[in-house]
């Protein structure tokens, strides 16, 4: 608690936080006209592995078009989707590796389910990982440590999440009664345990919260306080969450967001095309709605947070001189990433931070060289609080040990084609999202490196270098 007031006092008195969001931008606008890298990431004795292609189906609020569905219903159709646009036959397919973060109890190994019914081969072997928000980033990281080691040369990765129907589960002490009704014999035994479960204690059922267990705090709690302690106001939360939710409408409109595919429902007319989450609002409306989380001074908002949503991805990774024998064109080598992890409380949100210099000294590069940034918005004020921490000297030096501030994506490379506040955010399925967004930008832009970073609840974070593949 300490460190968080001592940075509350910090940059409540610090020119450098006094603009918000265009003070940031300004401040990294000498990497905007960088000459394009010519750096090379590979690592030496290390397999080449790339990003073949990868989809996802649209991304729903949770309630909506896919509410009579199931998780593995979603990752299945991402798994057929993929493995028609790549052409990539049902026995080519060495491993299934799966994130999600709500498990649906009757598919807990929802990769496995999902893998079946897409049609791949019984004998696949199949995994569900869980790591919050940056689930299926690990997902692809565990299937890099496969490939790298020679343990495999293809394999899907991507992640599910399905809100629309969490687990609800009886409260711990109807499940004790529940338990203790095999062992009753007695009809007298019985019914004394019946009148226990019908008491009001027994009946309340326990609700999921998307809360941290170590400090029982709702994660829009947790934005709210990072956002004060970054001094982000509310009028550049509203703002950056329009910019989100203008470039996803654009990037849709113009056919940019082309790993999206087509979802026929079953059981729904029309198939579902888009995402539904988009909406371009005004400042004027946004600035109406209350707080969400910290009433009544707090600055989230439900119109710049993200928001509960259904939806799946799926990507293909293999070795390079699989795909190539293969007939593929890749999109992407998939260079490096890093794991950080942090104090929960004060820095739940802070992954980015804490991972984007350290990743690229790990590999070699600087900002400058990096063309595309893809960052997780969880939060408008997370986002605009982790920029503000990679610009401050005072960060940089005192919470991170360097010499001075890290630096921040210029806001012209960040999140061009919109990102998690208007898309949505199925939480396992976010971080294939970014990696094949990251790799489809580069192609479009014409650029050598993208960084992907994404914070997660435990005070986790990820990031990851992803470069073009010449075509």
């Amino acid at each position: 608690m300490a460190a968080l007031v001592c940075r509350n006092l910090y940059l409540s008195r610090s020119p450098v936080f006094s603009n918000g969001v265009r003070c940031v931008s300004s401040s990294s606008i000498q990497n905007a006209n960088a000459q394009p890298a010519t750096k090379s990431a590979k690592k030496q004795n290390v397999r080449n592995i790339v990003l073949v292609d990868g989809v996802r189906t649209p991304f729903l609020q949770s309630g909506t078009t896919y509410k009579n569905l199931m998780p593995h219903d979603l990752a299945r159709t991402a798994l057929q989707g993929l493995m028609k646009r790549t052409g990539l036959p049902k026995d080519a397919v060495e491993y299934v590796i799966y994130g999600t973060v709500i498990q649906e109890v009757k598919t807990s190994n929802v990769a496995r389910e999902a893998s079946l019914g897409a049609g791949i081969s019984n004998r696949v072997p199949a995994h569900t990982v869980t790591q919050a928000c940056i689930s299926s980033n690990q997902a692809i990281t565990t299937g890099i440590g496969l490939i790298a080691s020679g343990q495999a040369d293809s394999i899907i990765a991507g992640g599910v999440e399905f809100m629309s129907d969490v687990p609800i589960r009886h409260s711990r002490k109807m499940r004790k009664l529940m338990l203790s009704m095999n062992k009753a014999k007695t009809v007298p035994a019985r019914l004394q345990l019946v009148s226990q479960m019908l008491s009001p204690s027994a009946l309340v059922p326990e609700l999921p919260a998307v809360a941290e267990f170590s400090t029982n705090e709702s994660m829009g709690h947790s934005g709210d306080r990072l956002a004060a302690a970054f001094n982000v106001t509310r009028q550049e939360q509203d703002e950056f969450a329009l910019r989100s939710h203008t470039l996803a409408h654009d990037a849709s409109e113009k056919g940019l967001l082309t790993d999206r595919l087509v979802y026929k429902v079953p059981g729904v007319a029309n198939p579902v095309e888009k995402d539904n989450g988009i909406r371009v609002s005004s400042m004027e409306a946004m600035g109406k709605l209350k707080p969400a989380f910290i009433k009544p001074h707090g600055t989230v908002t439900a119109a710049n947070a993200s928001f509960l949503t259904d939806g799946a991805s799926a990507c293909l990774i293999m070795s390079e001189e699989k795909a190539l024998a293969m007939g593929y064109k890749p999109l992407a080598y998939l260079r490096d990433f890093i794991y950080v992890a942090q104090d929960p409380k004060d820095e739940l949100l802070l992954g980015p931070a804490y991972a984007t210099p350290r990743i690229l000294d790990k590999a070699g590069l600087t900002l400058s060289d990096v063309s595309v940034f893809e960052y997780h918005e969880a939060f408008a004020g997370q986002i605009l609080a982790n920029m503000k921490a990679l610009d401050s000297d005072w960060f940089g030096t005192n919470m991170m040990g360097r010499k001075g501030k890290a630096g921040a994506p210029p806001m012209d490379k960040l999140n061009l084609w919109g990102g998690s506040l208007s898309l949505g955010h199925p939480f396992g399925a976010t971080g294939v999202r970014l990696v094949t967004t990251a790799a489809n930008r580069l192609h479009n832009e014409n650029g050598q490196f993208a960084l992907v970073a994404a914070c997660a609840a435990g005070g986790l974070g990820h990031a990851m270098i992803v470069e073009r593949y010449p075509r």
